[in-house]
């Protein structure tokens, strides 16, 4: 009878175990991404002086990329945040990140965008420690992403430029739609999302999201 009923409850739970299985195999590391800048070399030089170049501060997870050590101010019509983060190496366009509330703190209108899908996005002001540069159409809010290798879209099921819907936290836990996945063999496994994004979910840097139906 013991047995029986065992064998009853495995059944029922069967399901479960094999989600909780899948789960566990389609796991993603998160990357929490704090408002950022990318420069161009031109604008590097702009803002720092001529023949500069950025001083690598922290390797960030995808290969070749980088936190600087320099960092500079965003002005907007509203007011200004200082110490805003630039990322290297330097790009062939500038490109601002930041979130909803920055929006509000600057006082501009980022749409949320792909990266490098800057028309007639914001505008806003950097300033260095040598100079100023104007931004026009360079301001967005990340969309969030995720970041593999074409190994592990295979493994997924999902192909490059698709939307998937991600879960994630646990107290908080919510779930993302419109997830954009991008390929390259360049990448690491990542899923992108800014700090609004994050508290929302209640997740930080390195924990584990996964792909639902």
């Amino acid at each position: 009878m013991i047995n029986s009923l065992l064998m009853a409850q495995i059944q029922q739970r069967l399901p479960v175990l094999q989600n909780d299985v899948m789960d566990v195999a389609m796991a993603i590391p998160t990357g929490v991404s704090n408002r950022h800048v990318h420069l161009s070399q031109a604008d590097i030089e702009a803002l720092f002086g001529p023949g500069y170049q950025l001083t690598p501060l922290k390797a960030l997870r995808q290969p070749g990329q980088f936190a600087a050590k320099e960092c500079v101010m965003v002005v907007g019509p509203k007011g200004s945040i200082n110490k805003v983060r630039v990322l290297g190496p330097a790009r062939a366009e500038t490109q601002l990140e930041v979130s909803k509330a920055d929006c509000y703190a600057l006082g501009i209108h980022a749409p949320v965008r792909e990266s490098g899908d800057l028309s007639q996005s914001a505008d806003a002001l950097l300033v260095g420690c040598a100079g100023y540069v104007k931004l026009q159409s360079k301001v967005i809010c990340a969309q969030r992403h995720i970041h593999m290798t074409p190994q592990d879209a295979q493994a997924l099921g999902v192909v490059h430029g698709q939307k998937v819907r991600v879960r994630a936290g646990q107290q908080c836990g919510l779930v993302f739609e419109q997830v954009v996945v991008r390929v390259d063999p360049r990448y690491a496994l990542e899923f992108h999302i800014d700090t609004d994004e994050a508290n929302a979910a209640g997740i930080g840097n390195g924990e584990a999201v996964h792909l639902v139906a």
